[in-house]
């Protein structure tokens, strides 16, 4: 009898909780809160999506160029809403320096247009590449590979394949520095004369030793003295190797002093820039003014290969876009 006076107390006690007017009056502020905010949830997520067109840069397609033959595409950004919202959520208001983008890839790519030589990056890149034909020159190498190393700069070296099967330690150190190597022929021909057949032999034989001296795969060729013809770069696609050529030559072949070597690429270096160079006393006298008067240029220098990728700088957006894109902003692209 006890436990059902117990029982029936414990009903009528929750019953006058749940339907006290005080009960009811504190549930509803909760709800009413609870849907100001979802209002406001609402709003700056609205908020985002509508601005998020205004801040996001279209993708451009690799194409042929009448001057300088085949440009890499370039990845668009588009903006990320739901990252971007959970950044600026916490401050309930709209802040760009929190945006969150994603790299939006172009509809053509450098391996969907014909077999074409490549002068430069795209120039909406603030990258450059140091192009390193290797063929003589070694008693410069190793400076020069110290500076490399003293500037964090990766560079690429193109290596003739009668240098690397007579010098593989020079060839093993570059690539342990973390160099690219490429293709540059293996007996340094006129590839714009000899026949198809032996086109063929000078790359196909050049790529197995650099690949069995430094176990690197080789993507790039690069014409010895910039001299080939179509089927060059049509046997160079065969053998899945790009070819490359410069948009700046430092000439350093002819033994100039290092300011003149200086003013030389200085004055002509900019976005997409790839910049010609041998091992010589005129270049690893130059390299350290080298390398930082380009980066006060606010240009990175980097391999081959990643500048001709369609990845976009974040930096760069802040040229293609009415907003201070990406200023402070040190969100990942993704």
């Amino acid at each position: 009898m006890k436990k059902l006076i117990h029982l029936f107390l414990m009903v009528a006690c929750g019953f006058l909780i749940v339907y006290n007017p005080l009960t009811s009056q504190y549930l509803s502020m909760l709800m009413s809160e609870s849907v100001t905010v979802d209002k406001k949830v609402d709003a700056l997520y609205n908020e985002i999506s509508e601005k998020a067109p205004e801040y996001e840069i279209p993708a451009q397609d690799a194409v042929i160029d009448r001057v300088w033959k085949a440009i890499p595409g370039l990845n668009g950004l588009q903006v990320d809403i739901d990252e971007s919202y959970k950044k600026m959520k916490k401050g309930k208001k709209f802040d760009e320096s929190k945006l969150v983008y994603h790299q939006v890839k172009p509809n053509v790519h450098l391996s969907d247009l014909s077999p074409s030589p490549i002068y430069r990056g795209h120039p909406d890149k603030p990258m450059v590449s140091f192009i390193i034909n290797v063929a003589w020159g070694n008693e410069f190498l190793p400076d020069m590979l110290a500076t490399l190393k003293a500037h964090n700069v990766s560079a690429s070296f193109f290596l003739e394949g009668r240098w690397t099967q007579n010098n593989p330690e020079l060839a093993k150190m570059i690539v342990s520095a973390g160099h690219e190597v490429g293709n540059h022929s293996y007996t340094h021909p006129d590839m714009k004369v000899i026949s198809a057949q032996k086109s063929r032999e000078e790359i196909r034989k050049t790529n197995e030793v650099i690949e069995a001296t430094t176990e690197k795969d080789v993507e790039w060729f690069a014409p010895p003295s910039g001299s080939y013809r179509n089927q060059t770069v049509q046997i160079a696609a065969e053998e899945n190797l790009g070819t490359v050529m410069w948009t700046v030559d430092t000439i350093d072949w002819q033994k100039p002093s290092p300011d003149v070597l200086l003013n030389r690429v200085l004055n002509k270096v900019d976005n997409g820039s790839m910049i010609l160079m041998h091992p010589t006393a005129s270049t690893a006298q130059a390299m350290d003014q080298l390398i930082q008067g380009i980066k006060d240029k606010n240009l990175q220098i980097v391999t081959v290969s990643r500048l001709l990728s369609e990845d976009r700088v974040i930096d760069n957006a802040t040229k293609n876009n009415k907003h201070d894109f990406g200023k402070n902003n040190n969100n990942g692209i993704h």
